[in-house]
C-alpha cells in the first residue's frame, strides 16, 4: 500500500498533520451528510494513525 515509514514522515508534525487532516475531513464529510466519504476518509485517518504512531519505524535512505 503506502510507505508510511518513508523518511519524509520522520518529523512528528508531518505525521500529526496528515492524520489530523484525514480525520478532520471525515468529520466534515459526516457533517455534510456524505456517509460514504466520511467512512472512507476516517478509515484512511485510522490507517495513518496506526502506521504513524503505533508501528512507525523510520529508515535512513542514503
Amino acid at each position: 500500500m503506502f510507505d508510511l515509514n518513508h523518511p519524509f514522515f520522520r518529523p512528528l508534525w508531518r505525521r500529526v498533520l496528515v492524520t489530523g487532516f484525514c480525520l478532520g475531513w471525515a468529520v466534515f464529510e459526516a457533517v455534510m451528510g456524505n456517509g460514504f466519504w466520511a467512512v472512507l476518509t476516517a478509515g484512511i485517518g485510522i490507517y495513518c494513525g496506526y502506521g504513524f504512531f503505533v508501528t512507525f519505524d523510520p529508515r535512513d535512505d542514503p
